[in-house]
């Protein structure tokens, strides 16, 4: 079994994508420390003009060791339709009704943690990009793993406790920097580096391309299938 094991990032960049499409299971894992700033509650689009902006997820007011799993969001703020005003600058592009009303599906019904809005979110752009690989909650997994003692560890416990055998564990070529593939090839477990190569497409009218927004970008523009062919565009680092 090949396994993918990331925190729960809002509609992330094409290679969070490509990375779930080319495993057997993917985990969602939500039980480290919040790390403000990151991929959790945001990401990014075109901005009307050049260059790029945010959209985001406002979250309550939360300790800086609380867990991503216990972010909750602040949805008496109308963030969904700041969201919507941000993505009518999309009205010209080509699959604009198609993804807006994809976006709809992923943030109208109200979860009370940014996991729980990450997760559904994930799973429905998932079915629309036909990826079909089964998304789970490492919470939800009743895995007894031992502690680990450094951050290259939690994936590789994880992989030790499943009860399917793990022969591959999949990450994006970041991990590299801190990753001792040692500790995995001595479990059994290959590594294997997943870094993005050419998935350039172009942005409308735009001149300069603005590369690895979000997937709602790359949505805008392409069809399902172009995406999927983008998807492909990977080489082993």
């Amino acid at each position: 079994m090949k396994v993918g094991i990331m925190q729960p990032y809002f509609f992330p960049y094409i290679g969070y994508y490509s990375l779930i499409d080319q495993v057997d299971k993917f985990i969602l894992l939500g039980d480290v420390q919040f790390i403000r700033h990151g991929w959790i509650e945001r990401n990014r689009i075109l901005r009307p003009d050049e260059g790029w902006q945010y959209i985001s997820v406002p979250l309550e007011k939360h300790s800086q060791q609380a867990s991503i799993d216990s972010i909750c969001i602040r949805n008496k703020e109308r963030w969904k339709e700041k969201i919507y005003g941000q993505l009518s600058m999309y009205k010209w592009a080509p699959y604009y009704k198609k993804v807006l009303d994809l976006m709809k599906t992923c943030i109208e019904p109200e979860q009370r943690t940014i996991t729980e809005l990450n997760r559904h979110s994930l799973s429905a752009s998932c079915e629309y990009l036909e990826i079909d690989t089964p998304i789970v909650l490492f919470s939800e997994m009743n895995l007894a793993i031992e502690a680990p003692g450094s951050a290259d560890e939690w994936a590789l416990n994880i992989c030790n406790a499943m009860p399917e055998r793990v022969e591959e564990y999949w990450n994006p070529p970041g991990g590299k920097a801190f990753f001792d593939i040692s500790k995995y090839e001595n479990e059994g477990i290959r590594v294997r580096f997943q870094k993005m190569t050419d998935c350039r497409y172009r942005q409308g009218r735009r001149q300069v391309f603005e590369p690895w927004l979000s997937i709602v970008d790359v949505m805008m523009f392409n069809n399902v299938f172009e995406i999927k062919d983008m998807m492909k565009n990977f080489e082993f680092v």
